[in-house]
């Protein structure tokens, strides 16, 4: 294998997950990042760039076999933790509960835990802006329903609640933390404040001005062609779609009863539960960046907090939402104790096997999948991951799903795609019932063809 890498080597290894990290470090108006055929972000620019080995790109890539990984991160950022476990990494303190002041928790789609500490930092003069996603005003016209923005002010870090599952770049706002002196907060997925933390090591001017990471657990990344699908299955124009909620809250249902929310330019609105939809199935891996298939990290290790949804009982059928939170930043510890004792939040502290049981496939996928996954043929750029390639502890059937997944991941690009060509979504709602009751099947019901059978039929009549 090389030892130095290009841009080119990684996304076409399938392993880039479109941080944006490679443009924003090229500093040239030549390359940017674009989504490719199957709505996914990638770099883009001169071939001179774009197939340059680089000492710099290999040790800041996050998914660069040549870069540090989440525990040399870890052990430089938090060099005295209270725990070190092998799932949550080093940490603190972890706690379940919500936030209990304002309105947060309505807001957000889980417990309203990040807008507060994202807030918190700012009313605390820590911060003068927070780096994290929001909905972009005309997607028609921007070409994106989503992208990052820094927010000064807490009437603007309130736009940036709840889930976004939807392709993201950090390219425009890192050069402006570049450009624009200050202290900030970056708000992102595991592999972007991994790749977040590796440029503050190479770069004096983002360790200086990012001051805190925020976190968010994380299943996968979706390409931007799910939301194209809710609007074919919702029977509404995709280009008269002006707002996207993936998770809209309905505090009488259960926090896992998901329902996607579509508005359109005339302000009228369709939606529908996640289950109802022909690749609503989230473990199912529909739409998933292929990078995805190659992370070990769930609960972003590398970040000074990180939170997530609390998928347990009782807390998972309490609609208002819950987070489950891990702290590793002592600072920010003593933030969140401040708050518990001022009655702001209402958390409870937990070990870190509840946190590893409220994310038990993500990590099953992430550990188990994982090592399996790095037996297969591979083209391209290995992976150095935590995780060893293991072929033998799995069972057939744990074998079996992981391979139905990873079907369902390329095809569902491929398939989506060509109906997109054709203009004819039936031909990909099709094959995603069919997928799906095989998927079901052998995930639910350990392979019984009878049941695959009564899913597809119940699938058909939706």
């Amino acid at each position: 294998m090389k030892e130095l890498l290009s841009p080119k080597d990684i996304v076409r290894s399938g392993l880039c997950i479109g941080c944006g990290s490679c443009v924003a470090q090229a500093r040239s108006a030549d390359t940017h990042m674009a989504f490719d055929a199957y709505g996914q972000l990638k770099p883009e620019g001169p071939s001179s760039w774009f197939r340059h080995d680089s000492e710099a790109f290999t040790r800041t890539c996050p998914f660069s076999p040549g870069a540090r990984n989440e525990d040399q991160l870890a052990a430089e950022l938090f060099p005295a933790p209270a725990h070190r476990d092998a799932a949550l990494g080093s940490f603190q303190t972890a706690y379940v509960g919500y936030v209990a002041e304002e309105e947060f928790r309505m807001q957000g789609s889980s417990g309203g835990m990040v807008s507060w500490v994202a807030m918190e930092l700012l009313r605390k003069g820590l911060i003068d802006g927070v780096a994290h996603v929001v909905a972009t005003q005309d997607p028609q016209s921007d070409g994106r329903y989503f992208r990052y923005r820094i927010s000064r002010t807490e009437a603007e870090i309130n736009e940036g609640a709840k889930s976004r599952y939807y392709p993201i770049e950090m390219a425009e706002i890192l050069n402006t933390i570049r450009e624009v002196p200050g202290r900030y907060a970056v708000v992102g997925i595991p592999c972007f404040i991994k790749a977040v933390q590796l440029l503050r090591q190479e770069d004096a001017i983002f360790r200086e001005r990012i001051q805190f990471t925020l976190g968010l657990f994380c299943g996968h990344m979706k390409s931007a062609r799910f939301v194209e699908s809710f609007a074919w299955q919702l029977n509404v124009p995709f280009k008269e779609v002006e707002r996207v909620e993936y998770r809209q809250k309905l505090p009488d249902r259960p926090a896992n009863w998901y329902n996607a929310k579509l508005t359109l330019r005339d302000g009228s609105s369709a939606n529908r539960d996640w289950w109802n939809l022909a690749d609503g199935d989230w473990g199912a891996g529909f739409y998933m960046n292929s990078a995805c298939n190659f992370c070990d990290d769930v609960v972003a290790e590398t970040s000074d907090i990180s939170f997530g949804d609390a998928w347990v009982e009782p807390y998972s059928s309490d609609g208002r939402g819950t987070n489950v939170v891990v702290v590793r930043s002592p600072l920010v510890e003593q933030l969140v104790e401040s708050a518990i004792q001022a009655g702001r939040l209402h958390l409870e502290t937990v070990d870190a096997k509840f946190v590893e049981q409220t994310q038990a496939a993500g990590f099953r996928q992430r550990r188990e999948g994982l090592a399996y996954r790095l037996t297969w043929r591979k083209r391209g750029v290995r992976p150095r991951k935590r995780v060893a390639p293991d072929a033998t502890t799995q069972t057939k059937e744990r074998k079996l799903i992981y391979r139905m997944r990873n079907f369902i991941t390329q095809g569902s690009h491929k398939v989506f795609r060509l109906a997109r060509a054709l203009k004819s979504p039936q031909l990909y709602l099709g094959w995603a019932r069919m997928v799906l009751s095989i998927y079901h099947g052998l995930a639910y019901h350990q392979g019984n063809i009878s049941e695959m059978r009564k899913r597809l039929a119940g699938l058909r009549k939706v």
